[in-house]
């Protein structure tokens, strides 16, 4: 008999509260369901790129503060082609991470990639669209071996890159031959990519124009399917608040383009891969499939997913867009050498997809990670080289801020398991 007597009350446990979507926060309570939502969202370390936008604020506002020469718009708009190559690369990378792996050739492989485009079309003198189409489908080739030993033979990919790094790194020894250096002529096609800027005004302001009514439409198709699945959806006031910040961003940055040349097309070429590969892993079955992989494995394989496939294949997307990346290094200085893809290029890229906000862990991230870290990081480099600092001090602050990054993703990740989010 139960102290207390018979008819004593028995303790029952506490309901938990059901999730609720936070779309539906926002529809039932406006600007408090805002507030409720982001609080839920720091509470329970569902970050998302806020470290990396307060970041990049602090960065730019203490440089700006420095000197007035970082934000202005000649520094600026030489920031965003200096990130081009590099934020490429990082794209590639951020898919190997959602996978919660790791590719230690794409500095190896985009040298390699842009010695192949610059012998055969300088020493050959192949077409240069057929030399640019060769170059590419070689990082696709290298990405597939990388793939096959990966997941038909069971090689850690750390192993498998790393022979890849040494590997590809003497292949493209070889492929420039005895001169070790061979100069772009400044007219070929990877040239023009990376040197053609739009200096009509209506350039930038119309491709602002067009990304903001891009969002809009493809936010106004997602509540319209929600709605007729019966599923919380976004009001109409929720998403022309987004609208609208995406605006005052985007015509910003364009204003302060067409305050220097105008509209660089190696940014633009940057930014139409970001939105497209974005668009590949957010609404696609086949981007669903990495994140699954990246979540749980066995869970996705019980699934039915085809797992061996989907890890090459993303292999072969790293080592590709590693590919299209070196070609864009290579207009950068006019040439491809022995030092091509070398130096810090292959921790600059990590660290930007990383920094930005991709998870080490696997399952979390974006292709904008790629854009936001490469940011952050070019950002440091410019702000330090006006101020006349050494490559070492440069080298230990992005180091400490790719430490920064990866203790702030450890954070999260153990909040989340708290709060039964993980």
């Amino acid at each position: 008999m139960p102290a207390g007597g018979v008819n004593a009350p028995v303790p029952v446990a506490p309901e938990i509260a059901p999730a609720v979507d936070p779309r539906l926060i926002v529809r039932q309570e406006g600007l408090k369901g805002y507030l409720v939502e982001f609080r839920r969202r720091i509470t329970s370390g569902e970050l998302g790129s806020l470290p990396v936008v307060v970041a990049l604020v602090v960065i730019w506002a203490v440089f700006g503060s420095l000197n007035s020469s970082f934000l202005s718009a000649q520094n600026l708009s030489n920031l965003s082609q200096q990130i081009v190559g590099t934020g490429l690369i990082a794209i590639g990378v951020v898919f190997v991470l959602l996978l919660g792996e790791i590719d230690l050739s794409v500095g190896s492989v985009s040298g390699l990639c842009a010695a192949i485009f610059a012998v055969m079309d300088v020493t050959h003198g192949v077409n240069q669209w057929v030399a640019l189409i060769c170059a590419i489908l070689g990082g696709t080739v290298v990405g597939l071996v990388h793939g096959f030993f990966f997941a038909r033979i069971g090689v850690p990919a750390f192993v498998v890159t790393l022979a890849g790094n040494l590997g590809w790194n003497g292949l493209m020894l070889q492929v420039l031959g005895a001169t070790g250096t061979v100069n772009l002529s400044g007219d070929d096609i990877v040239s023009r990519l990376y040197s053609t800027i739009y200096g009509q005004q209506i350039a930038a302001y119309g491709l602002a124009a067009a990304a903001v009514v891009l969002f809009l439409c493809a936010a106004l198709v997602d509540t319209r399917r929600r709605q007729a699945a019966k599923v919380p959806y976004r009001t109409v006031s929720d998403i022309v608040l987004r609208t609208v910040v995406l605006a005052v961003v985007a015509f910003l940055a364009a204003y302060t383009l067409n305050q220097y040349k105008g509209l660089p097309l190696a940014l633009l070429v940057f930014l139409v891969f970001v939105v497209v590969l974005d668009f590949v892993l957010r609404r696609t079955g086949y981007g669903r499939k990495v994140f699954a992989l990246g979540g749980n494995i066995e869970g996705a394989r019980r699934a039915g997913i085809n797992v061996p496939w989907v890890r090459m294949s993303v292999f072969a997307i790293c080592s590709t867009m590693a590919a299209i990346g070196g070609l864009f290094l290579a207009a950068q200085i006019q040439s491809a050498s022995q030092t091509s893809g070398g130096g810090n290029l292959l921790m600059n890229a990590i660290a930007a997809a990383v920094i930005g906000g991709t998870s080490l862990f696997g399952g979390r991230g974006s292709t904008w990670s790629a854009l936001l870290g490469a940011l952050v990081i070019g950002s440091i480099q410019s702000g330090m080289n006006i101020q006349g600092l050494s490559n070492a001090i440069q080298f230990m602050i992005t180091g400490a801020v790719l430490l920064a990054a990866v203790v702030i993703d450890s954070l999260a990740r153990r909040t989340q398991k708290a709060s039964g989010r993980a």
